[in-house]
């Protein structure tokens, strides 16, 4: 089911519109009724206020007919079209900061109904490098953003931080794209700098990954370990090797070694998935500290370079 403010502004769009429908079939051609049988015995037009005193229109109608159209339209953009959501956390630095404010485009993988989320009719389906908004499997009343790594049948293996993908292909494919089918192709990598980006005090290394589909930087922690005690295991040789379930994805947070992913919970249904995250529209610096006046929500700058398309 959807959350509790899609919810709201659902009941909130059938409420305001049932009441400006019910007072347009039986109240209102009442009202008018008197207005005509005032102005016949008046012999003439009466004045606005004149006519409010003799069919006033409810407050309740006059506020239902204001919000309707306005509230219908936001219900029917932001369940359909686009939604915006904020970035909480890092684990997808650095493609997404804290403070990014994104718009998810919620048509991509199928339109839902936007209470109870069941599939009205498919649009297509994530590409491998796709920046995916999905109901967590865990619990899905909360919202998580990670990057769609593999797809329905594919095997995945992450060991020693480098990732490899043997895809899924069809009977008598050699490639698929630039992967080849019978094995597991490691995924290139080019170092970008070992400086930009801290976790305490230890230096990440900013890397791009080429996906093949889609070129795009991640977050190497040298010194961390591999928690593969954690990893969400699969019967199969090695608990760093998963085999995706049909109509199941596979997704990985950009921040390889500060992100609680796929790794650690399993695969993504495609009945959880939201949307593509396509777009920064907004992103804000909180740089305030416990000894700073102003609490740590309130923004500190804009960082306008960030706005722009989500890669």
């Amino acid at each position: 089911m959807a959350g509790y403010f899609s919810v709201f502004l659902v009941l909130l769009t059938l409420g305001s519109g049932l009441i400006w429908l019910i007072d347009h079939l039986l109240f209102a051609p009442k009202r008018q009724a008197r207005l005509s049988l005032a102005q016949s015995s008046a012999g003439g037009e009466l004045d606005e206020e004149t006519q409010a005193l003799i069919a006033p229109e409810p407050a309740i109608t006059e506020t239902a007919k204001s919000i309707f159209p306005m509230i219908a339209a936001i219900t029917i953009f932001r369940s359909f079209i686009f939604e915006p959501f904020q970035i909480p956390s890092g684990s997808m630095m650095p493609t997404l900061l804290v403070g990014d404010f994104i718009l998810v485009q919620k048509f991509s993988y199928g339109v839902k109904d936007p209470v109870w989320r069941s599939q009205l009719f498919d649009v297509s389906e994530p590409e491998r490098g796709d920046v995916v908004v999905f109901k967590y499997p865990v619990d899905d009343k909360v919202d998580f953003i990670k990057r769609a790594i593999g797809l329905p049948g594919d095997k995945i293996i992450y060991r020693n931080k480098r990732l490899y993908i043997q895809p899924k292909c069809n009977e008598g494919e050699t490639h698929q794209g630039k992967l080849l089918c019978n094995e597991f192709n490691k995924i290139d990598f080019n170092v970008v700098n070992e400086d930009e980006f801290q976790q305490g005090a230890m230096n990440l290394v900013r890397i791009t990954e080429d996906l093949t589909t889609v070129q795009h930087d991640i977050l190497i922690n040298p010194q961390a370990l591999e928690r593969k005690g954690l990893y969400d295991s699969q019967s199969g040789p090695r608990s760093d090797q998963w085999v995706v379930p049909e109509d199941h994805y596979f997704m990985m947070g950009d921040n390889r070694d500060n992100s609680e992913d796929s790794r650690f919970w399993g695969f993504v249904p495609k009945q959880n998935l939201v949307g593509k995250a396509v777009f920064i529209w907004m992103s804000f610096e909180f740089d305030n500290t416990p000894d700073d006046i102003l609490p740590g929500w309130v923004p500190t700058g804009v960082r306008f370079g960030r706005l722009g398309n989500i890669q």
